[in-house]
């Protein structure tokens, strides 16, 4: 495995992020966000509003990052990307590691995910991952007007 680092979202993490988070963006098919974001809105939404935000490190490089928004009193929602152009292996497992545990520590009982049905990537994440799919919310419209079905998968931490 490469020799990678994961720790607390830090704001000269935010930069390498929005590059990496419009890029996936950009990509389309691998996240419910439609739009790019522009500095304000990704530090505002990712590095200010999350409960807790982790970036994943590969030497000095982010290479990925996880945000966990709660929900409810021990209901966390969470938002992944790992970097597209050039993927690190184990990256997403490491970051997740650290999440998890981050959400324990705060007294959180499960993590739910929303998944695009057309993300397979990330369907499969989440499964390795441990989450399971605990229901569909069918036909959520796209920007575009398209149906989108939406994977819902939870993942207890107790």
């Amino acid at each position: 495995m490469t020799d990678l680092t994961v720790r607390p979202m830090q704001a000269e993490d935010l930069p390498a992020l929005l590059d990496l988070f419009n890029h996936t963006v950009r990509l389309g098919g691998t996240t419910a966000h439609e739009d790019e974001m522009d500095e304000a809105e990704f530090r505002a939404h990712y590095f200010e509003d999350p409960d807790i935000a982790y970036t994943v490190l590969q030497g000095d490089r982010p290479v990925g990052f996880q945000a966990l928004f709660q929900r409810e009193p021990g209901l966390y929602s969470i938002g992944s990307f790992t970097d597209q152009r050039d993927p690190v292996r184990g990256a997403g497992a490491a970051l997740f590691a650290a999440t998890r545990d981050a959400a324990k520590e705060a007294g959180g009982h499960t993590i739910l995910a929303q998944i695009r049905a057309d993300n397979v990537p990330g369907l499969a994440y989440y499964s390795k991952m441990g989450f399971a799919d605990t229901d569909l919310l069918p036909a959520m419209p796209l920007k575009d007007g398209t149906p989108m079905d939406r994977v819902v998968k939870t993942l207890p931490l107790t």
